[in-house]
Formats: C-alpha cells, sequence, structure tokens
C-alpha cells in the first residue's frame, strides 16, 4: 500500500449510550472503522470534550489503530453522547444532545494538505447544524478531490437549504429510500419511480454518482447514464446500528482502488450485512472473517 494513500471522515465521534451498555460511534466514525478494517488509512477529523468521557473515546480510537491527530480538544462543551433504542425489529433510534463538542470543529490551516492529498473525503449533514462546524466543512470541501455525501438524515436536524448546498458540492451521494423521497419533495418534485427521481437528482445538483440503499431489497448504483441493482444478501440481524455506514465504508474501500461498478457494489452489500449480522457498528473482526463471508455469500 502506498504511504499516502488514505481516507478522511469528517464529523462526530460519540458514545451511543444503548440499554446494554456504551459503545463508541458516530456515522463518520463508523465508516472510519471500517474503512480502516479494509487496510485503508483513515484520518477521523472531529472534536472532543476535554473530559472522561473524551478520553475514553480517544483511548478506544487508538487501541484500534486509527489515529486521533485530527481529533480536536474543546476546552468548553462536553463529548456527544447519544441515547440509542432498539426496537422490536433491531431497528435503532437515536436522541442526539445538541451543543457539543463536534459542533464546534476548528478549520486549522494544517487541514488544507490534508484534504488535498486524501483519496477521497466523507461528510454527513448532522455534523453541519451548527454554524461553526459547517463553515469549517464548507471550506475543507473547496480541498477536496472526490467528495462522498452521505445524506444521513436526523430530525430534528434536517435543513432543506444546507442539504441542497451540500449536494451542490458533492461527487458521489449515498442516500436510502426514505432519504431519496425527502430529497424530492424537498425540490417540489412528485416522486415517481428510483430511476426517474434518481436522474433528476443527479442532473439537479450535478453529481456524477448516486448510491441509493434500500435495506432487505438490495442497493443501486447510478453512475453518470448508467444504473446497477445488486439484491441483498439473506442474514439474521443482531441490529442495525451503523449498517449503512458500513455499506459505505465497502463502498470507498473499493471505489478509491477504480475497481468495477459490480466489485465496489460487492463490497458494500457484503460489509453492510457483515456488520448487521454482529452488534453494534463497530464490532470486533478481522479483514479475513469478513472476506469469508462476503466470498461465501457472492
Amino acid at each position: 500500500m502506498e504511504k499516502d494513500f488514505y481516507v478522511v471522515c469528517f464529523g462526530e465521534v460519540l458514545w451511543d449510550i444503548f440499554p446494554e451498555g456504551t459503545r463508541a460511534g458516530g456515522a463518520p466514525f463508523n465508516v472510519a472503522y471500517n474503512v480502516y478494517k479494509a487496510g485503508t488509512e483513515v484520518k477521523m477529523l472531529s472534536r472532543i470534550g476535554n473530559d472522561e468521557l473524551g478520553k475514553k473515546l480517544t483511548d478506544q480510537i487508538q487501541e484500534w489503530g486509527i489515529t486521533t491527530d485530527y481529533i480536536q480538544i474543546d476546552p468548553e462543551h462536553s463529548t456527544s453522547t447519544v441515547i440509542a433504542k432498539i426496537d422490536q425489529y433491531n431497528e435503532a433510534t437515536y436522541e442526539i444532545i445538541n451543543d457539543v463538542a463536534w459542533d464546534y470543529i476548528e478549520f486549522l490551516p494544517e487541514h488544507k494538505e490534508l484534504i488535498s492529498n486524501a483519496e477521497a473525503f466523507v461528510f454527513g449533514s448532522l455534523a453541519a447544524r451548527n454554524p461553526k462546524t459547517r463553515e469549517t466543512l464548507l471550506k475543507l470541501l473547496e480541498f477536496a478531490k472526490l467528495k462522498i455525501f452521505d445524506v444521513n438524515f436526523r430530525p430534528p436536524f434536517i435543513d432543506i437549504n444546507l442539504i441542497q448546498e451540500l449536494l451542490h458540492k458533492a461527487d458521489i451521494v449515498k442516500m436510502n429510500k426514505a432519504e431519496m423521497r425527502q430529497i424530492m419533495s424537498f425540490l417540489s418534485e412528485e416522486y415517481a419511480s428510483e430511476d426517474d427521481s434518481a436522474t433528476f437528482i443527479q442532473n439537479h445538483f450535478n453529481i456524477k454518482e448516486i448510491i441509493l440503499t434500500k435495506g432487505s431489497k438490495g442497493a443501486r448504483y447510478f453512475v453518470g447514464d448508467r444504473n446497477y441493482g445488486f439484491s441483498a444478501i439473506p442474514i439474521t440481524i443482531a441490529d442495525t446500528v451503523g449498517s449503512g455506514d458500513a455499506f459505505l465504508s465497502g463502498f470507498i474501500s473499493k471505489r478509491i482502488q477504480g475497481k468495477s461498478p459490480e466489485e465496489i457494489m460487492k463490497e458494500a452489500i457484503s460489509l453492510g450485512a457483515f456488520i448487521t449480522s454482529k452488534s453494534g457498528a463497530c464490532p470486533d473482526y478481522q479483514y479475513n472473517e469478513f472476506e469469508k463471508f462476503r466470498d461465501q455469500n457472492n
């Protein structure tokens, strides 16, 4: 592997508080964790509090082998926590606390080189809910060569104008079916079909690639004027926490290597399913364990 071949993930790192215990999480961090597991160097750009939870989070991330060099320490705001609840269908809902450290990520001079040299820059909409982090994100996007936007709507933190601005800046956008319908609604357009909506969104925002995730119904990949459909892998669900993030990790790890759409999506769907069959978004596993799962299911 080339020494400087790496991905930057931007946004929230936090503690997910589940009934059975606490786990490190946050959508961009979940992506970073699984990209790293696949063998690609990753830099997490975030902010935590100068508190015990922040120290534990730093220790955990370093223990996993991921650098914390770009995780800022905030002297005033606390490390983020999210109350997560799992329903009878193994689906998660989240109560996201406002005004935490990652709402205040600062732009630093060294970020220009960090972002410019990254193979991909991965970001979502939640981290930009606060003006400070939003301002930093918009500056960073000016330097990124491949901008991957994970829509990842989290009510009540959905700002229509911000979503549209980020869509205009993205090269690749990942969304689920509900998010696709919501984006069409924002644009006062009727949702007719996946194909029509994807084409409209691509043209309206000048987006090169759209990934549409559909849970048990698989996924679609729209590249220019071509599109590809892929089936889901049947599994026993442990929980769905981080399954979309894992899917995106699989996609990124092959996309930055220039693999074919089929190979990229096989990795994405397999990793999404593999993580869904385990508890939590960042379960302990070896990449060869995942490879075995992928090869048995394709």
